[in-house]
């Protein structure tokens, strides 16, 4: 059964990739599973249709047959379970990548993810400099970390997997920033996933719904 995720209909990153409907694109596409995409407006992600599948009335969410899930990070973990290329088949490796995935999204992402928001939302606060300053720091010390586990690998553990797809998606809110360019091998890292024909071909796919959204009247 071929699986139905939603995305928004207008994505606030401007056809940047960052939307979180990416990650479970990029995932399909390097299991080699076809997918459907429901687009979703601002207004219907609050509405119990969406709610249903989306308790938070966010996206993405995944439905297959009876199985619905949210989160992107469990739908990822859901698809390389389901299909090969994501999991090591080696018990200790495959637990290894797991625990990458929830490093990705709960020790390196969340800084990251508020300086973002801050950057977009705050800027004429009084304290928006001072706190600016302290994510930063604290950004710099989990990708200092990081940069030093990874050192002159491609991949954290080996193969590429389904850790090093979560991580990439998440540094890519840093791309072009100077605490990225500070650390070449993480650069050098991001760009290896953008390169991979799988992460390219959900990228196009994503960027076309910006620009028929960019289309159609407001």
């Amino acid at each position: 059964m071929v699986p139905t995720i939603t995305a928004f209909e207008r994505s606030p990153d401007r056809g940047k990739g960052l939307a979180r409907d990416m990650r479970v694109r990029w995932a399909l596409e390097e299991a080699g599973q076809p997918y459907e995409v429901r687009l979703v407006s601002f207004e219907a992600m609050k509405q119990p249709a969406h709610r249903a599948v989306q308790p938070f009335g966010q996206i993405p969410s995944y439905e297959e047959g009876e199985l619905v899930l949210f989160e992107s990070g469990a739908i990822v973990l859901h698809i390389a379970e389901r299909h090969g290329g994501l999991l090591p088949g080696d018990a200790n490796a495959r637990a290894r990548t797991i625990a990458w995935m929830f490093a990705a999204l709960n020790t390196v992402e969340p800084p990251i993810l508020e300086r973002a928001l801050l950057m977009i939302l705050d800027r004429d606060k009084p304290w928006y400099d001072d706190r600016l300053t302290a994510l930063e720091g604290s950004i710099r010390v989990r990708l200092g970390d990081l940069s030093r586990r990874l050192g002159e690998s491609d991949w954290l553990d080996g193969e590429f997997s389904a850790g090093d797809l979560l991580m990439i998606s998440v540094l890519l809110r840093l791309k072009g920033s100077a605490i990225l360019k500070d650390l070449p091998n993480l650069a050098a890292y991001v760009a290896r996933g953008e390169a991979r024909p799988a992460y390219r071909r959900a990228f196009a796919d994503q960027f076309a719904v910006f620009e028929a959204a960019q289309a159609m009247p407001a």
